[in-house]
């Protein structure tokens, strides 16, 4: 009697009781998985670099990732997008073999020298280790899409190091315009403790730092909203061409695994003919030294072509590291015009770039926060916001539904997928 008096006092104890619980499972789960990834990826990194003949052999490892997805993994090929539409509409179950298969497509994309990234097999297996306690644990519905979001939160925040980027990602990436209060408290716990239990394993984080950031003025505005134009557009460039190359791969070849065989040739013949790994795999070296000197202006372009070619073709990762390299490349490209520090012009174009192929301008604002420190907020705030409306209604993720469309005159758009449009 006196528990029911109790619980009728404080009735969102049972909810949060359940859901740390749930998120504290989550977590350890997901937290373990994304340490796992992360000291295989690394691994996998090094040695390719020093064994760069491994390289030649990128159109064969194509040829085995295509084949077993086709044979094996049609139900799981939509990637983070099906994590998407389980949110918006959940059936059956999420395969639990999208988190193998997507872990060792990826380490093979690197080993073999393809130009992909880590956080799109970070959720992608986060989903699904998630979705498997759906059943166990009698989620109804409405409580699954909260789990969905609470992995997809977990996965980003520990493969990143940004627990609190990572919750508002989950909460801001499958509805743009909207956000999924009644999922708040989970997504955190969940990103939390996944970031935690990471770390707990002893794997490491990349440190970016900015030099300088000067004191923030109305021309220094300026100059912020004229940088974050230019990174919405390369966002935008970004996702549709993404998008349309993966669509002529699809016309034009039509027995899937040649299609990552064809890509493997282009972009192993690039790397021969340019003479550099710079452009292939996660790109981390580049990235920092964005940071800290003035790199070739060409640097974002030639790393947006590697990587459409390699994920458009089939190949596995994510998107957002190669998004980081080319948003922190075309910042520092920007110094050439725009009279902002360098290091300060690539940390605003490191998340603004992914700000606009994401949609995700508050969970990127603060992403840069937790990485650059708070002095930048303002800077990298301005860029995100003005990438995310320059952007237009693209995203790498085609199964984004309008929440609330961008500009009033798009209210048409409300509830529509991205791919529908």
């Amino acid at each position: 009697m006196r528990t029911k008096v109790f619980f009728r006092a404080y009735p969102t104890l049972p909810y949060v009781i359940k859901w740390l619980l749930i998120s504290l499972i989550l977590g350890s789960c997901i937290g373990t998985a994304s340490a796992l990834f992360l000291e295989t990826l690394g691994w996998i990194t090094d040695f390719r670099e020093n064994h760069l003949w491994l390289i030649a052999l990128l159109p064969i490892a194509g040829f085995v990732i295509g084949y077993i997805y086709h044979q094996f993994g049609k139900e799981v090929e939509a990637g983070n997008n099906l994590l998407i539409d389980t949110i918006h509409d959940p059936k059956e179950i999420i395969p639990f073999r999208m988190a193998p298969f997507v872990y060792l497509g990826t380490l093979a994309t690197h080993l073999f020298g393809g130009s992909a990234g880590r956080e799109g097999t970070a959720i992608q297996m986060a989903g699904s280790i998630a979705d498997q306690f759906t059943k166990p644990l009698k989620l109804d519905p409405n409580e699954r899409k909260v789990l969905i979001i609470s992995a997809i939160a977990a996965g980003f925040a520990s493969v990143f190091g940004t627990p609190l980027a990572g919750a508002i990602f989950g909460l801001e990436v499958f509805l743009i315009g909207r956000l999924k209060y009644n999922s708040i408290f989970p997504a955190f716990a969940s990103a939390i403790i996944a970031d935690l239990v990471t770390k707990l394993w002893k794997t490491g984080h990349t440190h970016y730092h900015i030099p300088t950031i000067p004191d923030f003025s109305f021309l220094n505005g300026l100059y912020a909203i004229t940088a974050g134009i230019a990174f919405g557009l390369c966002a935008a460039l970004f996702s549709k061409t993404i998008h349309q190359v993966s669509k002529i791969f699809k016309t034009k070849i039509s027995y899937p695994p040649l299609r990552p065989l064809v890509g493997g040739i282009l972009v192993a013949t690039a790397v021969w003919a340019l003479g550099t790994t710079k452009y292939i795999g996660l790109g981390i070296p580049t990235i920092v030294s964005s940071f800290e000197q003035q790199l070739p202006a060409y640097d974002f372009a030639l790393k947006m072509i590697f990587t459409i070619v390699t994920l458009a073709a089939g190949f596995k990762g994510g998107e957002v590291t190669p998004l980081f390299f080319i948003g922190a490349a075309l910042g520092n490209a920007l110094g050439y015009f725009i009279p902002l520090p360098t290091g300060l012009l690539a940390g605003m174009g490191f998340v603004a770039v992914f700000a606009g192929a994401t949609n995700t301008p508050l969970a990127c604002s603060i992403m840069a926060i937790e990485l650059f420190g708070s002095d930048c907020g303002v800077y990298v705030a301005i860029a995100c916001v003005v990438a995310y409306l320059f952007s237009g209604h693209s995203s790498i993720y085609g199964r984004q539904m309008i929440g609330e469309p961008k500009h009033d005159r798009f209210g048409s758009y409300t509830g529509k997928r991205l791919n529908e449009l």
